[in-house]
């Protein structure tokens, strides 16, 4: 990224001819005053943020399955389902990981406000203990002296420069950065929470599925065995019904684990050991399903939306203001300040002589064009270009899984109609096979290709419905959906 995209830099204070009158004092505060350290931020204005190609609707947006429409902060409220609003808000009042993203927000926080006291007058009080001092040029044994010294000063910066100003600026963006990574931990954990219920429903739809097919080929098996019995049967038919059942039963427990490992991590989601998993989740039959096409806006929706993208964005004004700090060394620090003190022998204590005080600019120099403080300043200054590109890749990365998660989506609803209809097709050849069977015009083995084939179609058609709304949340996850 050029420089050109970050923000006009304003010149560092260089003040010359007009004040060769004044005293060395003056001059240096005349430098200081002329204006404030390093670059004034703004959005970069030439970035992968502003190209029409960014900004307009999405390429793989096409279909009656999408809608222009922009994304509803709750997402998940589409899909009608009160348990499912019910877990999510759960999640997000005691998920961990949204937790320490809040603990991240109040450190930020208390850093900001460190960097505002910078502000406020500064005061210190000294003082030493009773001394004894005794003078032995003399050469004769004296009586020592006991004095006291005591002092108060307080300063006030003038930030003439705009040193404090700077920090106060990259602090501030640290908050809003901190902000938008905890609303980005909020949209995974909404997702996440839906992807785990939806693991849950989708593995007890499954086994459904499966189940109904184990009972299709159990029923073909118990009247093969009675086929077999009055002699219009063999028993390597019963046996290839039997395999039949088992191999399909043995699909079972891995759907139950599915299940299983689903209501374990909804537990984990929402902050409580696995085996507190929600009992209530487990019957969980019927999948998640929309109404409606999906809404999703276009790209300028989204780089607005996207917490990332708002979170690089403010990294770039941290660091901007962090370049105007590391400038600002380069003039020297004024303050105000003043100090009083009383000092003396301890016998002269109250009467006043030691009394003494002080008030004027203090000033704090390291001298300028120091290679420390350039070097500091070209790091500054990398820092931020290195900002600007990070940027863009976060706009670009969000372009991209919004656009794949669009084209999965559109392109698994069309695989997810085509294996409906085969499923519809077995399913009526499964039924024929049998009756031909029934009545003596087919044969057993045709049968049992029938039921094979029905068998495959109604898993791999559950498995297809159960990919549609696992993207469907992906697709609400790259919008960026979830905060408020």
């Amino acid at each position: 990224m050029a420089k050109a995209n970050r923000a006009k830099r304003r010149p560092v204070p260089a003040c010359a001819g007009p004040h060769k009158g004044l005293g060395g004092a003056l001059l240096v505060l005349a430098l200081s005053a002329c204006a404030t350290a390093g670059p004034d931020y703004r959005p970069p204005a030439r970035s992968a943020a502003t190209t029409p190609a960014a900004t307009g609707a999405f390429h793989s947006a096409q279909g009656g399955q999408y809608s222009q429409a922009d994304l509803p902060d709750h997402w998940w409220r589409l899909y009608a389902d009160p348990q499912l609003d019910t877990l999510i808000a759960q999640a997000l009042a005691a998920n961990t990981d949204l937790r320490q993203a809040d603990a991240n927000l109040a450190q930020a926080q208390a850093v900001l406000r460190e960097a505002e006291a910078g502000r406020t007058v500064t005061t210190s009080v000294s003082g030493s203990g009773l001394s004894l001092s005794r003078p032995s040029s003399t050469g004769y044994s004296l009586p020592g002296v006991v004095g006291y010294d005591l002092g108060l000063s307080a300063s006030y910066p003038l930030d003439l420069n705009g040193r404090i100003k700077r920090a106060i600026e990259a602090s501030g963006a640290d908050v809003e950065a901190s902000a938008a990574a905890r609303d980005y931990v909020r949209v995974s954990v909404a997702a996440a929470t839906a992807r785990a219920y939806a693991q849950i429903c989708a593995a007890n739809y499954s086994l459904g599925v499966n189940r109904r097919v184990v009972a299709l080929q159990r029923d073909t098996l118990n009247a093969t065995r009675r086929l077999a019995k009055g002699g219009r049967g063999t028993a390597f038919d019963v046996s290839r019904a039997q395999a039949a059942v088992d191999s399909s039963a043995a699909a079972l427990p891995a759907f139950e684990a599915q299940r299983q490992n689903g209501l374990y991590l909804l537990a984990t989601l929402l902050g409580r050991p696995p085996a507190d998993y929600p009992r209530d989740v487990e019957s969980c039959a019927a999948l998640p399903s929309l109404r409606m096409a999906l809404p999703v806006g276009d790209g300028a929706a989204l780089i607005r939306r996207r917490p990332d993208i708002r979170q690089a964005e403010r990294a770039i004004a941290a660091d901007t203001a962090r370049l105007g700090v590391a400038t600002a060394d380069l003039y020297p620090q004024i303050s105000i300040g003043g100090s009083v003190g009383l000092s003396g022998p301890l016998k002269d204590l109250g009467s006043g002589t030691g009394f003494g005080f002080s008030l004027g600019p203090l000033i704090s120099w390291s001298f300028p064009n120091r290679p420390v403080v350039r070097a500091s300043i070209a790091q500054a200054d990398a820092a931020v270009q290195g900002d600007l590109a990070g940027f863009d890749g976060t706009v670009l990365e969000a372009l991209r899984q919004t656009e794949t998660a669009l084209e999965s989506y559109r392109r698994d609803a069309e695989r997810a109609a085509a294996l409906d209809r085969a499923r519809d097709s077995a399913a009526l050849s499964a039924s024929q096979a049998g009756k031909l069977f029934r009545f003596g015009r087919g044969d057993f083995l045709s049968l049992l290709d029938a039921q094979r084939s029905l068998a495959s179609a109604e898993v791999t058609a559950a498995a297809a419905r159960t990919q549609l709304v696992q993207d469907q949340i992906a697709i609400f996850l790259a919008l960026g959906g979830g905060w408020e």
